[in-house]
């Protein structure tokens, strides 16, 4: 299922290391010069990505065929914007925050456009931006951020397998099993027993 679903899929999703400025989260904050980073990456990382056709998603088949192999059974739609969101300066500082979850995060960008900030390996932060179409599966227990860009406005799908759990715990939280088993997955090659720790 990973590998379907893949045609023009850099049209809307696309990566680069980022900068270590300051300046407003919303801005790209590429590096100089830019440093993008090919999709093949991402999936090293454990990010799992896909393009379907947003302006049908109530009958998209490949967007069932995903919740179904992926066992996404609840879903909802979140507007992220000053004027659709309830207190959104807290949320957006929220979500801005560094931390992970114990079960994947699952957006799929129905309108608008995002950043997904997420650490490599040797903990660079990475700047996924996900427009229109784009599918996006973040691991359990990698560190991530979200955040807007200069445009102000995500309309995005949430999956979860199962009742939702949003639970975010901020860097740092390395004991948790759930980053414990992401580091291994990260670290060993597959197919390699992983130690008991």
């Amino acid at each position: 299922m990973e590998t379907e679903f893949q045609d023009g899929k850099q049209e809307v999703i696309e990566a680069w290391y980022m900068d270590d400025s300051q300046e407003d989260q919303r801005l790209p904050h590429h590096r100089d010069p830019k440093e993008f980073i090919p999709l093949e990456k991402l999936s090293e990382l454990g990010i799992i990505s896909w393009r379907l056709n947003p302006d049908n998603w109530e009958n998209d088949e490949n967007l069932k065929k995903i919740r179904e192999a992926r066992g996404y059974s609840y879903m909802d739609i979140c507007d992220v914007c000053p004027e659709k969101l309830p207190n959104y300066e807290t949320k957006i500082k929220n979500f801005f925050e560094e931390h992970l979850h114990t079960d994947e995060e699952i957006r799929y960008c129905l309108e608008g456009s995002g950043y997904f900030d997420v650490r490599d390996e040797n903990d660079q932060w990475i700047r996924v931006a996900v427009k229109k179409g784009g599918m996006i599966v973040l691991p359990a227990g990698m560190y991530h951020r979200f955040t807007l860009d200069n445009d102000n406005y995500i309309k995005a799908m949430r999956l979860f397998v199962g009742e939702p759990v949003w639970t975010p715990y901020n860097r740092p939280h390395d004991h948790l099993p759930a980053r414990k088993e992401y580091l291994d997955k990260l670290l060993k090659p597959e197919g390699q027993a992983v130690e008991a720790r």
